[in-house]
């Protein structure tokens, strides 16, 4: 039985949008976004567009990914999933739903939402994009906010830090080598 999203903004990421005005979004959730280039020309695109719909970003920064209930290793709007960060003996698992996935011939990413039992509440995007030029960037949207209940939410400064040393993480994921 799928579990209830732990926020109210389902979508509010837009990863089919060019542009993120992240106005208007209810209290309590903390916008975050920034593109950066991963590469350029066709071969560069086709790597990380493919890679970006099988969890690239999350696999590549140290996370494990398992889908639920017969979801794959590609990416599928309404299926679940366990992403797992470990250190050591200990385990973070995070389940999310993906909520929004764009596969267009020049955007591709997803966006995926907090169920309950994941330490932050809210929002992520990852999307990969080509300009005219060939130049080929990751765009990570993000809205964060405490976790509505359970011990994670008091640990939420802390988590903020763990966010932002993971989001250095994500946009390095997928330059080219």
């Amino acid at each position: 039985m799928p579990g209830v999203l732990t926020y109210g903004a389902v979508g509010a990421t837009r990863p089919a949008e060019e542009t993120w005005p992240p106005s208007g979004l209810p209290d309590g959730l903390r916008a975050h976004t920034r593109t950066v280039p991963i590469g350029h020309g066709d071969a560069d695109w086709r790597a990380a567009a493919d890679a970006v719909l099988r969890w690239g970003v999350k696999t590549r920064s140290g996370f494990a990914v398992a889908g639920r209930d017969g979801a794959g290793e590609v990416v599928t709007e309404g299926a679940e999933y366990r992403i797992t960060a470990g250190l050591g003996p200990l385990a973070v698992h995070e389940p999310v739903r993906v909520v929004a996935v764009v596969d267009t011939p020049d955007r591709r990413g997803f966006a995926y939402g907090t169920l309950p039992g994941h330490p932050v509440s809210g929002e992520e995007a990852f999307v990969v994009h080509r300009a005219p030029d060939g130049t080929v960037s990751l765009t990570l949207r993000s809205l964060t906010a405490p976790a509505p209940d359970g011990p994670w939410r008091t640990l939420f400064p802390a988590l903020l830090v763990a966010q932002r040393f993971f989001r250095r993480r994500y946009l390095r994921a997928l330059r080219s080598r």
